[in-house]
This record gives structure tokens, C-alpha cells and sequence, in this order.
């Protein structure tokens, strides 16, 4: 946290806590029997002591964010407001559902009535595609929070911004939502750029879809929770298949390029995780110190199986091969699940040692599941939050929530740099308590392995 403040400090003007505004609010809501957010009201930016600490000591002050909620007086007219929504990146649980409350809450609580979804992403304001939009309305939307995915669907990759803001004049669009990661986002401010670079009118507001959750300061992502659910069930049939073979090894692969925290999450979720392997944590593959060494240890110690759970983004530096991105920009993974079932089974077989490598990869099934419980109702309160920020006028920004409240971030600040696992927190501590593999990577008594074959 610390260097990121520091490259927030090396640039004051681009990185504020300050989110655009498209003018003064001077029409009263039409939200009634609410308590409103006053001007000027604000939320802390984090609730991590040592962060605040460390800003305290660099800026003099603590960060704080616009607070997040309806106000009683509004820039955009609802009779005359046209909304756009676009989904783009992957999918993520909980598209569906915050849709829904973007409409629901354009319509119930402000009479908006014109709101078109925006087809397969940023491409679906390029005209070259022609993608046409979906007019939605509450009878639409009314139970596609039921389903995983988007019914606008998505795409990855930027359009270029002067051209989806020509889109958006045409339609007399003056605000829209962007639901998506880093990539979309940086995307989506792109898009405010231009809009007020032309001197036009239009909110562009983001909801961080990333089931990562590597936004900077915005809380947990939606679709996180109900992702961790799912992949805790693989997990579940990976210890059962692993135990179903004489020296069985269940391995999953989850998803998380940068940020290990859907792979530590679900390995204490459903706690028969041996070795949780996570990018910030770089491991060795051979030596007295390597995962291979560490699967001989605990099959030396009497037991009959062993589950794995790598982060996709863990282990890349023991691969080869060159580098290569998606169309949203994205370094592509090197597979790092199918590179430990070959290693790790050849190396058992070299040893004359019977075990079966279980490999399962559910990414697709994980981020094409609806959003469940607490984070069905994270989606609702976003999309509220983001409807009341945009009908206020504010703009190039993104809503998250930082304990109990809700606030407005700047999408600069957001995208700064990716969230990370802190390694020295409470969450991998958890992992490591629950997992054991610092017993099996660093190795114990002798005495404990005597007469076996395997022991150190």
C-alpha cells in the first residue's frame, strides 16, 4: 500500500480523491422519504490502520471519497435522461443483477424510462458492428438475475473514443454505466475524457466488475463471494477424488492473474487445501524447498492424498514461452495448472512412486454462476449507489464501499495499480494455518519419516 501512495504522491493532479462534476445540481430529486447525502459529505478512504498511518504521515491528512447516495438536488432532468448500459470484459457473477438494480432504480426511484443495454460490450457503441441496442424496463429485467452471465452480453478490447461518443450523441444518451474491470474502466474514462473535452453532458459512471478484486479502493468487487462459494464445491470434488486413489493429488486451477485472493479465500472457505499457491508468493518447483519435495514430504508422513489449489497467475516465472496479450490488454497466464500435472506426474514416476494427478479447471463454470446471498445484495446497493451518483452529475468515476458506506472513487485512482494479497495480513496467515504447507515446504523432524523412503 505504501508504494502505491507514493505514486500517488509523485503526481498530485492526476491522482485526486476529487470525482468530476458535469455542472451544479439544481433540480430537486424526485427521490422522496430518504435521508440525503449532503454536499460535502465524505467516507475515509480505507479502514486499514497502517495505511492510515502512513497517509497521515506523507499527505498530513487522511484520503478521504465523496460519499456515495442519493442528493436532493440533481443535475440530469429525468424526464429527459436516455441511460446507456455496457458489460465488457469477462463474465463475472452478478451481471445480471446489478443491471436490474440500474434499472429498477432509474425507473422507481427517478421515472427514468428510456434505458438501452448496449450489445457485447464497448463494441456495441461502434457502429461498424451493428450491434443494436435492447431498450429494458422493469418487466425485462424482472428475473435475470436468475441466470449467470449478461443479457447484453460482452466483449474485451477498447473502442476507439471519439467513436463511441459520436454513438452516444446520436442517441442523446447522457449517461452511462460501464460494469467492468480495470481495462473496461480505464475505458469508460476514456469516454468522460472526450465527453468533456466536446463540452457535452454525460455522466459516465462505473461498477467494478472484477472477480479478482483487484480494484484499488473500492472494497470487494461483486461476484467475489458467490465465486469463492463455487470454487469451495470444486474444491470439495478435488478432495474427493484425490482420496478416491491410492497417493491421489487433486489440483484446480483458479482464476486470479495478479491477485491470489479468490485462491486463498476458497482454500480456508473449505479448509482440505494442503498448498494454496498465489502469485505474490513465488514458490519453488525442485530442492529441498520445492512443491515437489514438500508432496513427498506429507506422502512420507503416512498420508494417502494431497489437494492443490494455484491462482492462475502463480508460478509464471517457472515457465518458458513469450508474452502475449488479450484484446483488452491483459498479459495471457501461462497455464500453470497443466504445467504442474506434467511435472509433478513425471517427477513421481521417475521416482517409481503410484500417483494420480486429479486436474480439474472450472474458470468458466465459476464466472458463469448467478450471485448468491450477500453478494446478490452487493450488486443492488452498487448499481443504487451508481444511479444516484450519475443523476447528480458526477462523472469519470466508480462506486465502491469502504465498510459500511458507499463512495465515489475516481476511475484514475481505482485503476492505479492492481490490489494485492497482503501477505503479511490476516487472510494468508489464515491460509497457512489451514493449509500446513509451510510444515511441508520447509520440512520437520526426521524422526517423523523414519524408514521412509522420502524422508529428508
Amino acid at each position: 500500500m505504501s508504494a502505491i501512495l507514493d505514486k500517488i504522491l509523485s503526481d498530485r493532479e492526476k491522482f485526486v480523491c476529487t470525482v468530476k462534476t458535469l455542472g451544479a445540481c439544481k433540480l430537486p430529486s424526485p427521490v422522496r422519504h430518504r435521508k440525503y447525502v449532503a454536499e460535502g459529505e465524505r467516507v475515509f478512504a480505507t479502514e486499514s490502520e497502517s495505511y492510515a498511518r502512513f497517509a497521515e504521515t506523507k499527505l498530513g491528512h487522511m484520503p478521504t471519497f465523496e460519499k456515495a447516495g442519493p442528493k436532493e438536488m440533481i443535475f440530469h432532468d429525468p424526464r429527459w435522461t436516455r441511460v446507456g448500459i455496457v458489460t465488457a470484459g469477462g463474465l463475472c457473477p452478478g451481471l445480471n443483477t446489478v443491471i436490474k438494480g440500474l434499472v429498477e432504480i432509474l425507473e422507481f426511484d427517478y421515472g427514468v424510462k428510456k434505458v438501452f443495454g448496449i450489445r457485447y460490450g464497448y463494441a456495441g457503441l461502434n457502429p461498424k458492428y451493428g450491434y443494436e441496442p435492447m431498450l429494458l424496463n422493469p418487466d425485462a429485467v424482472d428475473t435475470i438475475h436468475e441466470a449467470g452471465g449478461t443479457v447484453l452480453g460482452s466483449s474485451r478490447g477498447q473502442q476507439p473514443a471519439d467513436v463511441m461518443v459520436d454513438t452516444l450523441e446520436r442517441m442523446n444518451i447522457n449517461v452511462l454505466f460501464c460494469i467492468g474491470g480495470d481495462g473496461s474502466l480505464r475505458c469508460a474514462s476514456d469516454i468522460a475524457a472526450e465527453v468533456l473535452k466536446r463540452g457535452l453532458k454525460i455522466s459516465v459512471v462505473g461498477i467494478p466488475k472484477t472477480i479478482d478484486n483487484d480494484l484499488m479502493f473500492v472494497g470487494r468487487s461483486f461476484g467475489f463471494e458467490s465465486a469463492v462459494a463455487q470454487a469451495a464445491e470444486v474444491i470439495r470434488s478435488a478432495h474427493v477424488e484425490a482420496k478416491g486413489t491410492p497417493h491421489g493429488i487433486g489440483l484446480v486451477k483458479l482464476m486470479g492473474r495478479d491477485s491470489g485472493f479468490i485462491a486463498a479465500s476458497a482454500t480456508v472457505a473449505n479448509p482440505v487445501v494442503n498448498f494454496c499457491l498465489v502469485p505474490e508468493v513465488k514458490f519453488e518447483l525442485e530442492g529441498e524447498r520445492g512443491l515437489l519435495r514438500a508432496l513427498e514430504r506429507r506422502f512420507a508422513a503416512g498420508k494417502s492424498h494431497a489437494v492443490i489449489v494455484a491462482a492462475e497467475g502463480a508460478g509464471q516465472e517457472l515457465m518458458e514461452g513469450a508474452e502475449e496479450r488479450d484484446a483488452s490488454g491483459n498479459i495471457l497466464k501461462k497455464d500453470i495448472g497443466e504445467f504442474l500435472k506434467r511435472r509433478i506426474s513425471a517427477h513421481f514416476k521417475e521416482k517409481g512412486f503410484n500417483a494420480s494427478v486429479k486436474y480439474i479447471d472450472p474458470s468458466y463454470i465459476i464466472r458463469s454462476c448467478p450471485a448468491r446471498g450477500t453478494d446478490a445484495i452487493r450488486c443492488y446497493e452498487l448499481a443504487r449507489a451508481a444511479v444516484h451518483a450519475a443523476m447528480a452529475g458526477r462523472t469519470d468515476c466508480v462506486v465502491g464501499n469502504i465498510g459500511e458506506s458507499f463512495a465515489l472513487v475516481p476511475i484514475a485512482l481505482a485503476t492505479i495499480e492492481r490490489q494485492k494479497l497482503d501477505t503479511d495480513g490476516q487472510s494468508w496467515r489464515s491460509v497457512l494455518d489451514a493449509t500446513g504447507q509451510e510444515f511441508y515446504f520447509n520440512g520437520v523432524s526426521r524422526n517423523l519419516f523414519a524408514g521412509d523412503a522420502f524422508a529428508p
